[in-house]
């Protein structure tokens, strides 16, 4: 007996999945960080510039500062600047009266005297601000005999200037017990004096003129005997506030 004919097998589509086949995860590709273009980078700080900055900008302050110091060596070894030196030249009373009231001592004085500045320096001239003179009797300064302002002034190398002060004082109440020691020391000369001058004082040096610096002159206690015969105290100069000359 013959066989009857078998059906042909079917062909598989393309595409075709077994549903009763096992099914193998995808194999997992590696995490890539995501790629940002370049205008989404942060910018970076600029600390390497600023400190660059400040380094040059220290560098040049100190060159400056060497540069400053070395000029004034050779300015002061070449030119030796020297301060002024003050005298008090003359002092004289042309009226001192004093006067006994029933209500006080009163003193009318009127004071002339002579400062002499000199300049000491060779190649340097020297040039003065507004110059004021206040004069005082007793070793504190108690009684004062008043004050004048004299304008500024140049000196040459190695030239004397004299500055003529006259100050005037009226009806100037004084200690009722200091009225007969007034007058029995202006009639001895033994008085008293004290002179202060203030000032500021400045080189020049073919024209060009440096800053000026201050300057105290104090004349204390010199009387009429320090100055007869020609006698010129020498007055102490106390330079930037700090520093006192002979």
């Amino acid at each position: 007996m013959a066989e009857p004919p078998q059906k042909p097998i079917l062909q598989k589509p393309p595409g075709y999945r077994d549903p009763s086949a096992p099914v193998h995860p995808a194999p997992r590709q590696p995490f890539r960080k995501p790629v940002m273009p370049p205008s989404m980078y942060p910018k970076k700080k600029r600390r390497s510039c600023c400190r660059a900055c400040c380094c040059c900008f220290c560098i040049l302050i100190f060159l400056i500062l060497i540069i400053l110091v070395l000029a004034g060596a050779v300015f002061y070894l070449w030119f030796n600047p020297k301060v002024p030196v003050f005298h008090l030249q003359s002092l004289n009373f042309p009226r001192f009266v004093v006067t006994v009231k029933p209500d006080g001592t009163y003193l009318d004085a009127r004071t002339a005297l002579r400062v002499e500045v000199k300049n000491p320096n060779q190649k340097l001239g020297l040039y003065y601000g507004g110059t004021n003179v206040d004069i005082s009797l007793g070793k504190d300064g108690g009684i004062a005999l008043g004050s004048v302002s004299l304008p500024g002034f140049s000196q040459g190398k190695r030239n004397v200037t004299s500055l003529k002060v006259v100050t005037e004082v009226r009806n100037e109440l004084v200690e009722d017990g200091a009225g007969s020691g007034l007058k029995s020391g202006y009639r001895s000369k033994s008085l008293a004096v004290n002179v202060k001058v203030q000032t500021s004082v400045g080189a020049n040096v073919q024209g060009w003129k440096t800053g000026t610096v201050g300057v105290n002159v104090e004349c204390g206690e010199v009387t009429l005997k320090d100055v007869e015969g020609g006698g010129m105290p020498k007055c102490k100069i106390n330079l930037l506030h700090w520093i006192t000359l002979q």
